[in-house]
């Protein structure tokens, strides 16, 4: 916990002096919305939240998660072995975004579909949005897996994603999900993972707040530990910039929830960001 807190005010210090020209690079276009989300960003940490983009906007996503920061200067804490993610993202109309992207984390394509249900709005009380996902691995290999199939390469996710906007500085979302991986490792890894995730934010100023998701896995095969991420949103007035601090270092979706290597307790944890830019 000591390097945590170290690394972050490390990290807190470094930014402050870059901050404004970074800022003044992604404040680029503001949206104009027809309701308050419950999110100002599309990912609460890492996990998907209920915001989604208006109708015709497309978001270019670049995210970065290092490698191991308890390395130390070994791997420069963890810069020598970042994964990044790659993607765009598409409101083909206000209630529905499509999305792909490629990761570096086993060489993952990833397609995906999010759908507003219902706002926050009279006559619900919540915000809720399906989303699912498609991953293909195609860093499997028919040298590893002689009757390897390009089926075997596919792993799904399907979650709900339920958020309220308690107050205007405090919002709370809960995300049933389940992930289902055709090929497997079956000593260390589930085929299907039921899980339920809890995460939020709150504003500690207007335009800085301070996030965090939590997964339960309920098929624990004592290996992959359940992900936990805490994070911070720098609001640029437009758009959101995220600091990520997780001991899951996938950028996928089901990589993320299901392939968590990092324990907190020991100071294993993964800093990154996510970075979005419209057009």
């Amino acid at each position: 916990m000591l390097k945590f807190l170290s690394f972050i005010s490390l990290f807190i210090l470094i930014f402050s002096y870059a901050q404004d020209d970074l800022l003044k690079e992604i404040d680029t276009v503001k949206t104009e919305e027809s309701y308050s989300p419950s999110f100002k960003a599309l990912q609460v940490v890492t996990a998907q939240s209920t915001k989604l983009p208006a109708r015709k906007e497309f978001y270019l996503d670049i995210s970065h998660r290092f490698g191991d920061v308890s390395d130390g200067f070994k791997n420069f804490f963890g810069l020598d072995n970042a994964t990044t993610k790659l993607g765009v993202i598409y409101g083909l109309e206000d209630w529905l975004a499509l999305s792909a992207s490629r990761h570096t984390y086993q060489k993952t394509y990833e397609f995906g579909a999010k759908y507003r249900l219902f706002k926050q709005e009279k006559e619900s009380p919540f915000d809720i949005v399906g989303y699912n996902v498609l991953d293909i691995n195609s860093e499997l290999r028919k040298d590893d897996f002689p009757k390897l199939e390009f089926s075997d390469r596919f792993a799904y996710l399907s979650q709900l994603l339920i958020s309220r906007r308690f107050t205007e500085n405090l919002t709370l979302q809960l995300m049933p999900s389940f992930v289902h991986k055709n090929l497997i490792e079956p000593t260390i890894d589930s085929k299907n993972l039921f899980s339920t995730g809890l995460g939020g934010r709150y504003k500690i100023s207007k335009r800085v707040s301070i996030n965090a998701e939590y997964f339960y896995n309920f098929e624990d095969k004592n290996f992959y530990k359940n992900p936990l991420s805490v994070g911070m949103d720098i609001d640029t007035g437009g758009h959101v910039f995220q600091l990520v601090f997780s001991n899951s270092q996938a950028n996928t979706e089901t990589g993320y929830i299901s392939n968590a290597t990092g324990d907190w307790g020991k100071g294993h944890f993964f800093f990154g960001f996510n970075l979005y830019r419209v057009f």
